[in-house]
């Protein structure tokens, strides 16, 4: 795996370097802190992030909230906090693994295979969602539509062909001939 390190304490990143290199993973890049680890993952995409929790400039909690929610890799937090409030913030800050240091190469990999699984979980989560919600809203156009045809004397089997119809002939989705339906009804009604 593409790995990135994000670690204020230059021994621990050598360490977790060399762990993750003698396992064949290729660290694309080092950031001693948040900011650095942002921009960083930004620019190589990496399948995992490695961040301590305090680091200057941004602490790896909003650092890896932001990688988070940029769905750009899932984020293992590594640190020697192991009290419960810590692990709760992580949590929140949508991290997919948590370490405690110190840590041996047996802690890592579990850890990187779950969060890598996590990660991509929650990503064929969100794109269900969001398939989902289209066809909800396309679903809610179309019976909009319909109802407009059927207002002019349509019956409803009658109004979805017309507007299959409409697509066919237009080279448009049925979406997008709903929703000229509906403008174009709305344009009337002015």
């Amino acid at each position: 795996m593409r790995v990135l390190i994000a670690e204020d304490e230059a021994l621990i990143r050598m360490d977790l370097r060399e762990m993750l290199e003698e396992e064949g993973h290729e660290v694309v890049g080092e950031a001693g802190d948040g900011q650095a680890a942002v921009s960083m993952a930004r620019e190589f995409s990496p399948d995992i992030v490695f961040m301590d929790i305090e680091m200057p400039l941004m602490n790896g909690l909003d650092a890896a909230r932001a990688i988070g929610e940029a769905g750009i890799a899932p984020v293992v937090m590594v640190t020697a906090f192991s009290q419960t409030a810590y692990v709760d913030k992580a949590c929140e800050a949508g991290a997919m693994g948590y370490l405690v240091k110190p840590f041996s190469k047996a802690d890592i990999l579990p850890a990187m295979q779950v969060a890598v699984s996590r990660f991509a979980e929650s990503r064929q989560l969100a794109e269900e969602v969001e398939n989902l919600t289209e066809r909800l809203e396309t679903r809610t156009l179309l019976d909009r539509a319909k109802g407009a045809l059927m207002s002019r004397g349509m019956s409803e089997p009658d109004a979805f062909r017309r507007l299959q119809k409409l697509a066919m002939d237009k080279r448009l989705t049925l979406r997008q001939v709903a929703e000229a339906v509906i403008l174009a009804e709305e344009a009337n009604e002015l």
